[in-house]
């Protein structure tokens, strides 16, 4: 059993520690806003936070997140207090950020650690931190401009 606190919950799951955490949050905690996209850390899609870090669930083993907080998109709005609704969230719907979204909540996982360590970010450094994550819609400037808008500065989609 490996004990992790998921979304603000203490649970216990009974899997193989080297299982990847992003099989643990979908297959045995049945979350699947984290999404499988490449399965070697390249793409983002299964961001998700480890002690309010951005990692790859899919190559990240569930020993590593033992006895740690682990934020999925799930759990996100429950980071924002009474609201329920993370500023990156509904910077994403403000800016009709995904197409597909399939890689969206990975983007939302990343935004939202680069905005907790940076609340001002420069384009940049937007970039920088969002480098990692692919969109093959191409809805960069939007995501760009939704971050922009959850950091509180105001920038027209």
């Amino acid at each position: 059993m490996v004990k992790i606190t998921l979304n603000g919950e203490q649970i216990s799951l009974d899997a193989d520690p080297q299982m990847p955490l992003l099989y643990a949050i979908r297959d045995i905690a049945q979350l699947t806003g984290t999404k499988f996209g490449c399965g070697m850390g390249l793409c983002g899609a299964c961001t998700v936070h480890l002690d309010g870090q951005a990692i790859r669930s899919c190559v990240t083993p569930l020993s590593a997140a033992a006895d740690k907080k682990i934020t999925t998109i799930e759990g996100l709005g429950n980071t924002a207090g009474d609201k329920g609704v993370h500023p990156v969230q509904e910077a994403w719907i403000d800016h009709k950020v995904p197409q597909c979204g399939y890689c969206q909540s990975g983007q939302m996982m990343s935004a939202a650690a680069l905005l907790a360590t940076n609340s001002s970010p420069s384009d940049d450094e937007i970039e920088a931190a969002m480098q990692g994550n692919i969109c093959r819609c191409g809805t960069y400037p939007r995501i760009r401009s939704a971050i922009k808008q959850a950091a509180g500065k105001a920038e027209e989609a």
